[in-house]
């Protein structure tokens, strides 16, 4: 059987003991158009080492979980409609069939974990879906289960945030607002939503995990931080956006796995390409955040 399979200088990071930022691919694979999910990678890979941290992609590349991409495998992932977008349920059957498959936020928690890495950082976490309660992503139940500390601008802007913020607290994920005493909104800095927790430092993020780990938890600690303010979009610009697109997905029949990309496509349309930058810029923020973590992890590991 295929085992998770760690690129080399990723392993000798893990090893020595140096911080490591996984990051995942759906996001380039099945959230950003061709060539902006080239640049988001970029961009991505660049913050985390310019913070001194190892940036670590993770996906099931032709059937091998993996930890880290070739440059080739890389590029496939950014140009091929054949990738699958793989939650955590899905990484078994993309083994055994040989298949990639971008890795969402539930499946590149279950990763980072496998490998060893404490710290993720992706744009916005899915969870409970505007109008279907029911509908619930499975990031939520990954979170509740992954100790990782995930880093995120809040989950995505077209979901029901008051629910998913409720949610997380059933599941009893703490949430802490990066310099931030309300949740962001992905594309906004605020929602109006209070977060329970406040850290003003990479370094108090680290110690809160520790400590919560430390005391028996086995939860993801997430970490959300508002998007960089000279690309956040304002709240009632996105409110008509999302609501919008909520109508256009019902009429259309559109459920399931394609809902997300196919509303995060009508919120780019009726933002006037907008929220394309605004996606890029907190992709690559939050990416800085978590190496700066991952950074104050590994100095509290010694």
């Amino acid at each position: 059987m295929t085992v998770l399979r760690v690129l080399p200088h990723i392993a000798d990071a893990l090893r020595r003991g140096a911080p490591v930022v996984a990051l995942e691919t759906s996001v380039l694979s099945q959230g950003l158009p061709i060539p902006h999910n080239a640049e988001a990678a970029r961009r991505m890979m660049a913050a985390v080492e310019q913070h001194g941290a190892v940036p670590a992609f993770t996906a099931v590349a032709a059937g091998h979980p993996s930890v880290g991409l070739t440059p080739d495998e890389l590029t496939r992932f950014l140009l091929l409609e054949s990738v699958r977008k793989v939650s955590a349920r899905d990484i078994a059957a993309c083994m055994v069939q040989g298949a990639d498959g971008a890795t969402t936020v539930a499946a590149s928690l279950t990763l980072a974990r496998a490998a060893g890495i404490d710290v993720f950082a992706t744009g916005g976490i899915g969870g409970v879906h505007r109008g279907t309660p029911f509908d619930e992503s499975a990031d939520l139940d990954a979170l509740a289960r992954t100790p990782v500390i995930t880093v995120c601008a809040g989950a995505k802007s077209i979901l029901d945030l008051p629910a998913t913020l409720e949610r997380l607290e059933t599941l009893g994920v703490p949430v802490i607002g990066y310099r931030t005493s309300e949740l962001p909104g992905f594309f906004t800095v605020g929602t109006g939503l209070r977060v329970p927790q406040r850290a003003e430092s990479a370094a108090e993020v680290a110690e809160i995990a520790r400590a919560h780990w430390a005391l028996g938890e086995r939860s993801a600690v997430l970490v959300v931080s508002p998007p960089p303010t000279d690309a956040a979009l304002d709240q009632q610009t996105v409110e008509a956006a999302v609501d919008g697109a909520v109508r256009d997905a019902h009429d259309a029949g559109i459920h399931g796995a394609a809902l997300t990309p196919f509303l995060l496509g009508r919120v780019l349309a009726a933002t006037g390409g907008r929220s394309l930058p605004a996606n890029l810029a907190l992709l690559e923020s939050n990416a800085a955040l978590a190496a700066q973590i991952a950074v104050a992890c590994s100095a509290l590991a010694r």
